[in-house]
């Protein structure tokens, strides 16, 4: 059975956004690629004639986005009416039997700055979110080229680690595993001398590095490095980003069970980042087995 990528669509640039991405997404899983558009419902007594004209428009929406979607990628579309455009989302993807949910990015500063819906599911939904960076429909790129996997030792980073080789493998793309430290003089001397901080980082890429390699086919491209900074933002800004890239993060352990919860290290990678970001709930009811 086929994977699938739930796009959250709105015709507007936001939304063309999050459809490249599902596009790009779709393609590297040999996913199946659902666009949903989630209408707000009315308790008004003309309510039918009122869905009823929302509807219709939101399927024209839809039918000139299908007719973007490269014919190699099977597609549908639906319309949800709720009152909330999150839980809306969430419902279709629970009843859509969705792998991953894709949104826009939107805002006025950064290029993955959130609008309220896309919030909201980082801070909610029961499955991975991939966000996409403003402008990501203007990019060259067809598909995912690399996976970087930001990894740590809170809780779910073992499942953040499957899902990344996982994704990696049935993409056949790169892995890099990536330790962030933040060497932030405020606190570093309550942390502990900095050479140790990084040793010990080191070691832990190191062994991550190997389970990851025990799960891959061998001779499969997968490294591990460690970057520091004064803050989280100026160390991910240190790594090498192409177009084609994408960062997976996990979910802060705050969250509750079985449910996304952005956390600070994610949130501050998201004002620098331009490539998309899939955040990883810290555990899930099943990790998907991808072909």
């Amino acid at each position: 059975m086929a994977m699938k990528v739930l796009v959250g669509y709105l015709a507007t640039s936001g939304g063309a956004d999050a459809l490249a991405l599902g596009v790009r997404l779709a393609r590297a899983l040999h996913a199946d690629l659902d666009l949903t558009m989630v209408l707000p419902a009315s308790r008004l007594p003309a309510a039918p004639d009122y869905e009823r004209h929302l509807a219709d428009q939101a399927e024209e929406w839809l039918a000139q986005a299908r007719e973007t979607v490269p014919a190699e990628i099977a597609v549908a579309s639906h319309v949800f009416f709720a009152d909330s455009s999150t839980d809306g989302l969430i419902t279709a993807a629970g009843r859509l039997e969705a792998d991953l949910i894709v949104g826009g990015g939107g805002g006025l500063a950064g290029s993955l700055s959130l609008g309220s819906v896309v919030n909201e599911l980082l801070h909610s939904a029961p499955l991975p979110v991939a966000v996409a960076p403003r402008g990501l429909r203007e990019a060259p790129a067809a598909r995912v080229h690399k996976v970087t996997c930001a990894i740590g030792q809170r809780a779910g980073a073992r499942l953040l680690l499957e899902t990344a080789v996982q994704f990696a493998r049935a993409a056949g793309t790169p892995l890099r595993l990536v330790s962030l430290v933040a060497l932030d003089p405020l606190f570093g001397n309550l942390r502990g001398d900095v050479d140790a901080i990084l040793d010990h980082a080191r070691a832990h890429a190191r062994a991550v590095l190997e389970e990851a390699k025990a799960e891959l086919p061998q001779g499969f491209p997968v490294s591990a490095t460690v970057v520091d900074g004064p803050t989280v933002e100026e160390a991910v800004a240190k790594l090498d980003w192409r177009d084609g890239d994408l960062i997976m993060v996990g979910s802060s352990r705050l969250g509750a069970p079985r449910r996304l919860f952005l956390g600070s290290t994610a949130a501050k990678m998201l004002r620098v980042l331009k490539v998309p970001m899939v955040v990883v709930p810290r555990d899930q009811l099943h990790v998907t087995d991808l072909p």
